[in-house]
């Protein structure tokens, strides 16, 4: 189904066309001026440049022209050569039916389907969430979604850091607590236990006692260094320590990103890409790309056009030691042997952005990645307090994700809690659910590259642009479509009828906007985007909302028109907000 907007396309260039005007110039927008018009052309002034003529005697050509339009309402030009237009009510009426009836409401899935792989959430294992983990997963979870509504064939990836010296500290000191145990004694030939020798809360103790340590203790350090040397080179008794931390921390993140309504495909982490290093580090000094320089492996992603240095791309330290870089290098090479995606996208911290800028150029000079493979990287600000610094808790330490969830489903709670409408226990489900639009609403509606203020009182409000607010609207939807049933009366069958109000019209045209809204806000990574077509929509139906007469409409055929159009709306919003990783209550 057409886009709206296209259909208007279509009909100014015809226009433009039938006055001897290249329909070049014929492109139709929303209004600035919405006092004024709904849609505004301005090729007329462009236009006059190339016909030589004046731009103002063009739009009365085409103002003439479009005067018995079944789209528009009216084209009326204006100086110095705009033509304000208006859509004709039974056109917008009509097309909105087309919406209901229509899959997905109109919306055509992608021209070419492809495989998209997304990395994100890139947790630590043995380490507990915090909340610089909560702009990956929710910026990541709602671009994977984003991507499936519109097609494509999308993978989610997680990204483990399961690899590296802190796996060699936490290897060393679980030896100093329980040195009896089978792995570590190299002579150990026997099966290894099934059950791991810690829990989730002593392995997140063991990690820091750890990391501390080494800080003070040089032999400690060397000891962890050689652990994890050790286990990068396949020793039995600690690569079966690795699959316990890597088992009990899983089924913990599952648990917490499970709260978050986020999930993964691949729970791959860095420790899968290890048995494609060596390969790939081969072929590139094979190529000629690697060369050594103060020791260490590196590759030139330097290009003329930089305006900044680009240093060399580290593949390997002086001590033969694997990097980050080495290790999403090793992953691409992964992807491409098992998935062969038409891009990879990594949601990550928007300072990575020179780590990721080396990757993608080795990957591509190195041709690790074929050349129909397109490497995006997403980088996000920071989620900061309201001081304006990284987000804290009130001791100054960092947060965990779990604790700032529970403070939030508990404000969450008062605020519903006072209405006395609900008993305790819908009223604590309801929270959670209410709690979680505010994190990534309050997250998501902001552009991704911007730092922001992380205001849970501001956030949990059910005024304004808030998760809550659109909830809440929704809900009252709900409510209407709930007491038109219960008064025995059906819409099936009814069609949407031309607006009667400008309210009425307002609400339409929103909801026409739907249509290939996702798609293009996909194409650009920006979920705020779907967050300020849905914030639009909510306010557009709550004036309509507030100035009709829904319920106590007398005309059935009107009434039942209303009711089809509030019917499109919930399901519109209800795809926005599964889109964007959320739900709504049956009540609030």
């Amino acid at each position: 189904m057409k886009r709206l907007m296209d259909q208007m396309d279509e009909e100014a260039v015809g226009a433009f066309a039938a006055c001897g005007y290249d329909g070049k110039y014929a492109h139709v927008t929303a209004s600035n001026r919405p006092d004024l018009c709904e849609f505004q052309c301005n090729g007329a002034l462009a236009a006059a440049k190339e016909y030589k003529k004046p731009p103002m005697a063009i739009a009365q050509e085409i103002a003439s022209k479009l005067e018995n339009s079944s789209i528009f309402s009216s084209v009326e030009a204006v100086k110095p050569g705009f033509l304000n237009i208006r859509v004709r009510e039974s056109f917008l009426a009509d097309y909105l039916c087309q919406m209901m009836d229509a899959e997905h409401y109109g919306n055509e899935l992608a021209d070419q389907k492809k495989t998209i792989m997304i990395d994100y959430g890139g947790p630590n294992i043995a380490k507990p969430l915090h909340v610089g983990h909560l702009r990956s997963a929710i910026i990541g979870e709602s671009i994977k979604r984003m991507g499936r509504y519109s097609g494509h064939e999308v993978i989610g990836d997680v990204h483990m850091g399961d690899w590296g010296l802190q796996m060699g500290l936490i290897i060393t000191e679980l030896k100093e607590r329980q040195p009896q145990l089978p792995y570590f004694d190299e002579t150990y030939t026997g099966e290894y236990p099934k059950e791991a020798p810690f829990t989730i809360s002593e392995l997140e103790e063991i990690y820091p006692t750890a990391s501390s340590r080494s800080k003070e203790d040089e032999d400690y350090k060397e000891r962890a260094m050689q652990a994890t040397y050790e286990l990068q080179h396949g020793r039995r008794g600690y690569t079966a320590v690795l699959s316990h931390i890597l088992n009990v921390s899983v089924t913990d993140l599952k648990k917490n990103y499970e709260n978050l309504n986020v999930s993964f495909d691949l729970w791959k982490g860095e420790s899968d890409a290890q048995p494609y290093i060596p390969a790939m580090i081969q072929k590139m000094k094979d190529d000629g790309f690697a060369y050594v320089s103060d020791g260490a492996l590196v590759t030139d992603v330097k290009e003329e056009s930089d305006t900044k240095e680009i240093p060399p791309c580290m593949l390997l330290k002086s001590d033969g030691a694997s990097l980050y870089t080495t290790t999403d290098l090793a992953t691409i090479v992964e992807r491409m042997e098992k998935w062969n995606p038409d891009e990879i996208i990594y949601v990550a911290d928007k300072r990575q952005e020179l780590h990721f800028i080396q990757v993608f150029r080795c990957a591509r000079n190195t041709g690790l990645i074929d050349a129909h493979t397109k490497l995006k990287f997403l980088g996000f600000g920071t989620m900061n307090g309201k001081d304006g610094r990284p987000f804290k808790t009130r001791e100054g330490g960092v947060m965990r994700l779990s604790s700032l969830l529970e403070d939030i489903n508990e404000e969450m709670y008062q605020k519903i809690s006072e209405n006395n409408t609900m008993s305790r226990q819908e009223a604590r489900e309801t929270a959670k659910i209410v709690a979680l639009s505010a994190v990534k609403y309050g997250d998501l509606s902001n552009q991704a590259a911007k730092d922001y203020i992380f205001d849970i009182e501001r956030f949990t409000s059910f005024e304004g642009n808030t998760g809550p607010y659109l909830l809440y609207t929704i809900v009252r939807i709900k409510s209407i479509l709930k007491k038109y049933d219960q008064a025995g009366k059906h819409a099936e069958g009814e069609k949407i009828l031309p607006a009667a109000s400008d309210s009425e019209k307002a609400l339409m045209l929103e909801a026409a906007r739907f249509n290939g809204m996702i798609q293009a806000a996909f194409e650009e990574l920006s979920p705020h985007k779907v967050c300020a077509y849905l914030y639009s929509l909510a306010d557009a139906f709550n004036h309509f909302y507030h100035e009709t007469r829904i319920l106590a409409e007398e005309d059935g055929k009107r009434q039942s028109g209303y009711i089809r159009l509030l019917g499109l709306c919930k399901g519109i919003m209800e795809t926005c907000i599964d889109v964007l990783g959320f739900s709504a209550p049956e009540r609030m």
